[in-house]
C-alpha cells in the first residue's frame, strides 16, 4: 500500500456474530462484498466498532483472513492493532502482515495511560514489527491517551507512519497538523458527524462507522466534497446526521449493529459484556433509522 492509498472512504466494519456470540465468517465476508460493491476504497477490520476488545488475537487473524479472501485483491484490508501491551501489539502486527493485511491502524496500548514518550515508543515498536504502512489512530476522547501535534512532528521521521485517523472531535487539530507538517501525513477524519467539515479542512479520507449500513451515501458525500460540490454534499450530509450521531457514546457498537439489522437484515448480536439495546434506547435508534429510511435521498440526482 502506497501513501496515496490512504484516501477515500474506509469502512470500519462490524464483526458479525451468531446468536451464541461466535464470529460469523460468512456474514463478515458478505459485509466486505457489500462495501466493495458500493465503491469504498479500503476496509478496516477489528477496530473499536469491530469489537476488538472482545476478540482474541487469533480471532482477529481469522477475521482478517476472511476479509482478505473476500476482497481478493480488489481493495486493501487494514488490520487494527489495539492491544494491552506493546509486545502483544507487535506480535499481532507481525501476524497480520503474514495473513495478508495491506496496512495497519495502530492505537496506543490499552488500559495503561502512557505518557508522550511511552506512547511514541509504542508506535515505533509496532512499526518495527512489520513492513506495513500505518495509520496512527488518535482518539483521546475514547482512550484518554493523546498524540499532540508535537508528537506527530517527532514521529514524522518514520516513513511507515503514513496517515492519521483524527478522532479528537476538535477540527482545530486538523489545521494545526497541516500547518506544522503540510502533507507529510494523510489525515483521515474518524468522527462521523464531523466528517464533511473535516474533509473541507483538508482531510483526504473518512474512516467511517455508519457506512456499514449506508455505504453509497457515505461514498456520495465524500465524492461530492472532494469535487468541491459542497452544497450538494451538504444536502446528503444533513439527512445523514441523525444517523451519524449513532457513532457516538458507550453503546455505539450496539446502536450501529441495530441500524445495520434494520437496514440490511443482519444479525445485531454483540459479544458480552455488551448487551442488546432494550426499551427506550432501542426505540430511539429504531425511530432515527426509520425516519431516515422514509426520507432517504435519491443519489441519482447527484450523478455519483
Amino acid at each position: 500500500m502506497q501513501k496515496t492509498d490512504f484516501q477515500g472512504v474506509f469502512p470500519a466494519i462490524t464483526t458479525k456474530m451468531t446468536d451464541d456470540q461466535e464470529i460469523d465468517l460468512a456474514a463478515l465476508r458478505a459485509d466486505v462484498a457489500f462495501q466493495i460493491e458500493a465503491g469504498v476504497d479500503a476496509i478496516i477490520v477489528c477496530g473499536s466498532l469491530g469489537e476488538a476488545s472482545t476478540l482474541t488475537a487469533q480471532e482477529k487473524i481469522v477475521v482478517l483472513e476472511a476479509a482478505v479472501a473476500e476482497a481478493a485483491g480488489r481493495l486493501p484490508i487494514v488490520l487494527t492493532i489495539a492491544e494491552d501491551s506493546t509486545r502483544a501489539a507487535m506480535a499481532l502486527a507481525k501476524a497480520g502482515a503474514k495473513a495478508g493485511a495491506q496496512g495497519l491502524m495502530v492505537l496506543p496500548a490499552m488500559r495503561y495511560l502512557s505518557d508522550s514518550r511511552e506512547t511514541m515508543a509504542h508506535f515505533r515498536a509496532v512499526a518495527a514489527a512489520s513492513d506495513l504502512p500505518i495509520i496512527l489512530y488518535n482518539n483521546p476522547v475514547a482512550y484518554t491517551v493523546e498524540l499532540t501535534t508535537g508528537d506527530l512532528v517527532a514521529l514524522a521521521d518514520e516513513p511507515k507512519f503514513v496517515a492519521i485517523k483524527d478522532s479528537t472531535a476538535d477540527t482545530r487539530r486538523i489545521n494545526e497538523a497541516i500547518a506544522a507538517l503540510g502533507d507529510r501525513y494523510q489525515i483521515m477524519t474518524g468522527v462521523d458527524d464531523l466528517a464533511l467539515e473535516s474533509l473541507m479542512l483538508g482531510c483526504v479520507g473518512w474512516i467511517a462507522g455508519l457506512v456499514v449500513a449506508f455505504p453509497r451515501e457515505t461514498v456520495a458525500i465524500y465524492t461530492l466534497a472532494k469535487a468541491g460540490r459542497i452544497a450538494e454534499a451538504l444536502e446528503i450530509y444533513r439527512w445523514f446526521l441523525p444517523l451519524l450521531h449513532l457513532d457516538i457514546g458507550p453503546k455505539f457498537v450496539q446502536q450501529i449493529k441495530l441500524c445495520e439489522a434494520i437496514v440490511r437484515g443482519t444479525n445485531p448480536t454483540t459479544r458480552a459484556p455488551r448487551l442488546a439495546l432494550a426499551g427506550v434506547e432501542e426505540a430511539k435508534v429504531r425511530a432515527v433509522v426509520e425516519k431516515a429510511l422514509a426520507s432517504r435521498p435519491n443519489l441519482s440526482k447527484y450523478g455519483v
